[in-house]
């Protein structure tokens, strides 16, 4: 069952978004509620499950890693399994998804160069059980995954 979040829990949220090192009592005074009721609120987030952590938004880019491709990968079926797994041990692979089509993974990949891109698809092809893939390079990031729109809409419309 989906938890049911208010303004409250969205303000919050944003906060922690832009912020993630707010202290409590400032998050408290710019929300204008209590201290414990922030604390109640983010570790009722946090327990749901429906907030999973705080990490660092890393630049990728600022690390050398300019390249980003979208493989999308047909695999054996019975295989799937192992080769989401040998996917995992690459560090180049920033997420996989399963997915409908013909592609029934698709993968995220960064690279320093185009060289080292060919080589990780070349890693990706000897996996046992993948069968074809898709290669689709990335050329701008105008909107980079986000969550707080989405929570902030919900809330706006579940008081109406």
């Amino acid at each position: 069952m989906a938890i049911k979040i208010d303004a409250l829990d969205a303000a919050l949220l944003s906060a922690l978004a832009t912020d993630p090192r707010t202290p409590i009592l400032e998050l408290a005074s710019r929300l204008k509620v209590a201290r414990n009721t922030v604390q109640a609120r983010m570790k009722r987030l946090e327990e749901s499950g429906l907030v999973r952590g705080f990490p660092p938004n890393i630049d990728l880019t600022e690390l050398g890693y300019a390249v980003h491709a979208f493989v999308g990968i047909e695999t054996d079926q019975n295989k799937m399994n192992a080769i989401i797994d040998a996917l995992r041990a690459v560090p180049h692979v920033l997420e996989v998804h399963a997915t409908t089509g013909r592609a029934d993974l698709l993968v995220r990949i960064a690279a320093q160069t185009q060289e080292e891109l060919l080589r990780l698809i070349q890693e990706v092809h000897r996996i046992d059980g993948v069968k074809h893939s898709e290669t689709m390079l990335a050329m701008a990031t105008p909107v980079e995954y986000r969550s707080l729109p989405l929570v902030q809409h919900l809330t706006q419309h579940s008081t109406k």
